[in-house]
């Protein structure tokens, strides 16, 4: 088995919406948001023709986890910049019974020493449940966790 994070990509010609599933928390405001491009019942799970551009990118960056993120075919696939410092821009938020959610860039480095800086959105467990430790996996649901 791969350590690579599993990583997809799915655009409908103008748009490509991208999905970390490492990130994922399975809070699902995709799926209620926007059920025509999310639907955990079909395969692939994102179809990102099912609504239009502005439609997807509006849900997209309601992604509390930051799992999802799209960008413009145009423009180009963004790249990360891993030389930028990180900001001190950046905003937490505590979810009732859920993960800390930070908004902004933040470096964050991992037991290997490795810097991973995104400008995205991190979702941590705060209930100590995940599987996918630093990061929430939505565990804080299964066992009903409080705080």
């Amino acid at each position: 088995m791969s350590d690579l994070p599993k990583i997809k990509e799915y655009s409908n010609g103008e748009v490509t919406i991208v999905w970390e599933a490492k990130k994922c928390i399975h809070a699902a405001k995709c799926v209620k948001g926007l059920p025509t491009v999310f639907d955990v019942k079909a395969r692939p799970w994102i179809n990102a023709e099912g609504a239009s551009t502005a439609a997807i990118i509006e849900q997209v960056g309601k992604c509390p986890s930051g799992a999802l993120t799209s960008f413009m075919n145009a423009e180009g696939k963004p790249k990360a910049d891993v030389s930028e410092p990180a900001t001190s821009n950046v905003e937490v938020e505590v979810l009732p019974n859920g993960p800390l959610v930070v908004f902004g860039t933040i470096a964050m480095k991992g037991p290997d020493g490795s810097v991973v800086q995104e400008k995205t959105r991190h979702s941590f467990c705060r209930c100590g449940a995940s599987s996918n430790k630093p990061y929430c996996d939505g565990s804080h649901r299964r066992i009903d966790f409080q705080g």
